[in-house]
C-alpha cells in the first residue's frame, strides 16, 4: 500500500473516535495507520503483509499501554460524579405538590431538579425536604 493509504486510514480512525462515545479504541487504530503511514514514506515499511503486521503491533501495544492512563486523565479533569454525590443530605425545596412517588421538580442549590418523592405522604410545594438518593440526574427527596 501507499503511504498516503495509510495516513487517510489513520486519519479517519482517528476522526471516527470523535463521533463514538467515549471508550478510546479507535484512536489508538488509527495513530497505529500513522505510524505505519511514516515508516512506509520513509521507505523502512517494506512488503503489505509487513505493514499490516506492524500496523496490528502499533495499535495493540499502543492500546495496551496508553488507554488506562488516558482514561484515568480524563475522569480526572470531569471528576463530577464525587460532587453530585455529597448533594445527599442537602436541603430541596419542591417548585410543585409531589404525590407519594410521583415525579417532580425541585430546587437544590439555586437549581431546579427533577425530583421524586420516596414518601408515602404528598410533599407540598415550598416545603423543606431532605435529598435521600441521587440517581443520574434525578434527585429523590422526602420530609425533613
Amino acid at each position: 500500500m501507499f503511504w498516503w493509504h495509510w495516513a487517510v486510514l489513520g486519519l479517519f480512525l482517528a476522526a471516527l473516535e470523535i463521533l463514538t462515545p467515549g471508550g478510546f479504541y479507535l484512536l489508538f487504530f488509527g495513530l497505529g495507520g500513522l505510524a505505519v503511514s511514516v515508516l512506509t514514506l520513509l521507505g523502512i515499511g517494506g512488503p503489505l503483509w509487513l505493514q499490516v503486521l506492524l500496523f496490528s503491533l502499533f495499535s495493540i501495544i499502543s492500546l495496551t499501554l496508553f488507554r488506562n492512563p488516558l482514561l484515568r486523565m480524563m475522569q480526572r479533569k470531569t471528576g463530577g460524579h464525587a460532587r453530585v454525590t455529597t448533594l445527599v443530605g442537602e436541603l430541596a425545596i419542591p417548585v410543585t405538590a409531589l404525590e407519594p412517588g410521583a415525579v417532580g421538580k425541585a430546587e437544590l442549590r439555586g437549581t431546579t431538579w427533577t425530583a421524586r418523592n420516596r414518601g408515602t405522604q404528598v410533599i407540598p410545594a415550598g416545603c423543606r425536604c431532605k435529598v435521600i438518593q441521587i440517581d443520574g440526574l434525578v434527585i429523590t427527596i422526602g420530609p425533613e
